[in-house]
Order: structure tokens, then sequence, then C-alpha cells
């Protein structure tokens, strides 16, 4: 399940601790990495937030907190809880306040002094993205990035810049006071159970890997899709829009992972290397190939059943006359020798029929189609890779109907992980968690990762800042976005596959 190295004792310091990410996510890991074993010994939790607050307050908080997320795991671990609960500290601090990190800095060596904990410490970046150049350099100004006595490591949420000229900036204040393998950047996606089982689908299995190429993939589909819309998030999404809350970090990272080569060695450093590669061979889309490569929508109004659903322009926070993509659709090609030519289509959006995130790989047609006057279906055969949810990995192909003559009929062989009652499957930021605690970043976005995603997706966002002639297509909620993003397959009898199908 997780990762065998041996885990040193060690202090967690999470910055806006009183946040939605920590209490949604962070802490219930923490307290399910606990309850399963994998923490040591001498390991604890330090909230740094600006209330005002003892740590007796803050154990009621976190407490809340996990009762609320993970209501039947602390229901049946009461003794646990209490135990964990023990486990737990606060410090105020204004992030912004360099004089806080001072007292930060003592209390942290106090603790880790009374509790006989070597000064092995994880900050990890619970904050709005504008701070994070803020803290990093309030730590080093009181020396708490130094591994002369423990090592140091802070862990950086998603987005990495605004743009590649942010990203750039934000990566050189961050290293100023940090090396690379200090620096480790969440994207919980690849967290996920069936993004890491694709490594194994292809590396493990012989008969993957030789058909894992443009000689034999007609093409590849990654989708994402959200069945909620902006949900009170209306400020910071109409900064943000779908391509770089989602197509820029989490979907780019996918196709890396599904398009990489072999690594030599099954470390960090060379699968990363591998994926780095393939988001560096991405054919850079150019302003005047925009309109007919990438498609972007917004929902509307909708009124679906007995509710109706506003539409984008209307939510909380957004600009009543916003061109913010809620929807994007993209055809990519990757520029080496595996891949050339084979499209790779891409697309996320919100207020669609399902959420769901899959990876689908279309083979090409058998070179002679003896039965195809007799196919029920269309021939395609499919590797369908279930990211969430039901994970799991489905193999399409055709089989002849019982009964006289041939007919043929479509049929899926399909496996989900829940069928191994056994295995447990992890939460995304338990996994990712656990792997900055031992050391491992293999999971984590490197630096030249994020530059090479940035360098794909920037020349997209400013033909539509310039060029209002690109359209925004409009959908309803409830659907699979704009019909137009089907006019990036060309053909018109193809399609993109609806998840549920």
């Amino acid at each position: 399940m997780f990762s065998k190295k041996k885990i040193e004792d060690q202090v967690l310091v999470i910055f806006g601790s009183n946040g939605d990410l920590a209490r949604r996510k962070l802490l219930p890991a923490i307290f399910q990495l606990y309850t399963g074993n994998f923490l040591p010994a001498n390991f604890v939790v330090v909230g740094a937030g600006s209330q005002e607050k003892d740590e007796n307050a803050y154990r009621k908080d976190v407490q809340a907190a996990l009762k609320e997320f993970l209501p039947n795991e602390t229901a049946a671990r009461k003794e646990s809880l209490a135990v964990f609960l023990k486990q737990v500290y606060y410090k105020k601090v204004h992030n912004q306040t360099t004089a806080d990190f001072e007292g930060l800095r003592d209390y942290l060596y106090r603790l880790s002094d009374q509790l006989n904990i070597r000064r092995n410490i994880i900050y990890y970046f619970s904050i709005p993205p504008f701070l994070y150049e803020t803290v990093a350099a309030n730590l080093v100004n009181y020396g708490l990035n130094t591994e002369d006595d423990g090592w140091k490591r802070i862990i950086v949420e998603k987005p990495f810049g605004y743009s590649y000229d942010t990203a750039i900036e934000l990566d050189k204040k961050l290293h100023s006071g940090f090396n690379e393998e200090q620096i480790y950047r969440i994207d919980h996606y690849l967290g996920k159970e069936t993004v890491q089982n694709i490594m194994v689908t292809r590396f493990y299995n012989g008969f993957f890997e030789p058909i894992w190429n443009r000689k034999y993939i007609d093409r590849v589909e990654i989708t994402a899709a959200e069945k909620i819309g902006v949900s009170g998030r209306g400020g910071y999404y109409d900064s943000s829009g779908a391509m770089r809350d989602m197509i820029q970090n989490h979907l780019l990272q996918v196709l890396a992972v599904v398009a990489m080569e072999p690594p030599a060695i099954f470390d960090s450093d060379s699968i990363r290397n591998e994926t780095v590669k393939v988001l560096q061979a991405l054919r850079p889309i150019k302003g005047n190939e925009v309109a007919q490569q990438v498609i972007r929508g917004q929902y509307i109004a909708t009124q679906v059943g007995d509710s109706m659903h506003p539409g984008y322009r209307q939510e909380q926070g957004v600009a009543p006359n916003s061109k913010t993509e809620t929807f994007v659709a993209i055809k990519a090609f990757i520029d080496n020798w595996r891949w050339g030519d084979v499209p790779f289509y891409i697309r996320t959006g919100k207020h669609l029929p399902a959420r769901v995130t899959e990876v689908v790989i279309h083979l090409k047609h058998a070179p002679h189609q003896l039965f195809k006057q007799l196919c029920l279906t269309q021939p395609n055969n499919m590797i369908i890779l279930r990211i969430h949810p039901d994970a799991g990995v489905a193999i399409d192909f055709g089989m002849k109907i019982p009964g006289a003559g041939y007919k043929v009929h479509n049929v899926e062989m399909a496996f989900k992980y829940a069928d191994l009652a056994e295995t447990k499957i992890p939460e995304a930021y338990e996994r990712l968690l656990l792997d900055c605690m031992v050391g491992d970043s293999t999971l984590y976005a490197r630096a030249d990762a994020v530059k090479a995603s940035w360098k794909f997706v920037d020349p997209i966002i400013q033909a539509w800042q310039v060029n209002p002639e690109i359209p925004l297509y409009f959908y309803e909620c409830n659907t699979w976005g704009p019909h137009e993003s089907n006019h990036l397959f060309g053909d018109s009898h193809m399609k993109w596959r609806e998840p549920n199908d």
C-alpha cells in the first residue's frame, strides 16, 4: 500500500490549520495514517494559524473536523482518537508578520526538545498561493530551513504560479531558501491509486507495453468531469478557470504518466525524468491554432428536474460578463518517436452529468474487418483506466453473440479495486503525506515539469485574452459540455466517449 522506507520521528506544521483544506483533507488523512500505524512513535502535528486559541481549543476543533469528515472512523476508534489528539499542538502565527516566526521557531525547538524529537520538520502550506513566497521567506529569516539539526521540507499546494513567468518567479523565490529536494509540490491526482497503477499496468504486463504506441493506438482520451459548479468559489475560480485549475497541473500530469517511457530504474528521479520528457515534447499550440484545437465553454442557467441551477455568471463572486471557461477540451500531440501524430484529447468541466475521471486508450481497428457488417455496435477496442469513482481497469472488445451466425457485440471485461475486499484504497492525501514523510518525491511535481506544463498552456490563455474572435461556447448544466467539442475529432462519426456508456 505504502512505501516501506523507515519513517523518522518528525513534526508536521500546517500553515492555514484553521482552513477548509486542513479540516476536510489533511487532518483526516493524518488520523488515518495514525490509526493504520504508519506514523513514527514520536510524531506531532502543530497547527499554525492566525486565530487566538490555546492547544485545548485547537484539539476540540480537530476532533470536530474528524467527526465531520471521518464519522465512522472516529466513532469506531474513540480511544485512538483520544491518544491522537494529545499529539496535536497549536501556535498562533500571522503569516505576514515576520516576528511571529521567531516565536514559532522557539516554540518548535522547545517542543522537539521536550518530546525528544529530532528537528525533522515538514511545513505544509495550506494557505492562499500569494502567501507562499512570504511564508517561505519568513521561515528562512529565522533559520527554519536549515538542515544541520534535521531535515526540513515544504509542501506547496497548487496552483504553482498563475502563468509561465509567475511560475518561474515563484520557483526562484522558493529556491532562494530551499533546495529542490526540500520542495514538494503536491498534486492530489498523482496520489490516486489508478494513476499510480497506470505504470504497473504498462510496465509489469507483457501484453500492454508492446501495443502502447502509435502503431496500435488510434487516440487517447482523458476526461475529468465534475457534477457541481463552482460551489461558492466563484471569486477564486473567476481568476483561474478550468485551464489553470485542472489542465495545467492535474491532467497534463496524468497525460505524462500515460505517455512516459519506461524508466531505467524505479526511483523518484528516473520516473520524473521520463514524465518531464513527455511534457517537454508536447507540440505547441500557436495562437492562430487555438480556435481549431481548443474548445472552451461556460455553463448557463438550466432547469434540471425540479431544481434551477444558476449559470456561471450568476454565481457569487463572478463578474456578470465573465469569459472565464468552466469547460475546456484540447486536442494535443506529443512529438516523439512513440506517439508521433497520435492525438491526445483532454477535457474537463463543471456541471457535467457525472463526477468521473478516466483515461481511455482507443486501439486501432483490425487491418481487415471480417465482421464489420455483422457488428451490432461500432467496432472499437478500448482500454479504460478509471481513476474516479470505482477505480479500476476495463477492456472493451468484440464477442460473438451466442446462437446461429456471427453477430458481434462489444463487451467489457472489468476489474474494480473495491473487489479486493481486504485491500483499503488509501486517499490521495494519505499516500502523498506519507511519501513526503519518508522523503519519496516520486508522486510530486518537479520544477521542470511545472515549467513545461505552463509553457504549453500559456499561449492558449494568451490567445483567449488578445483575440476576442475565439468563441466561448455556452452549455447547459448536466450535459457533456458544448457539442462543438466533438469537432476536435474532425471525423463527423467520432465523438467523446461518455464515461457511463
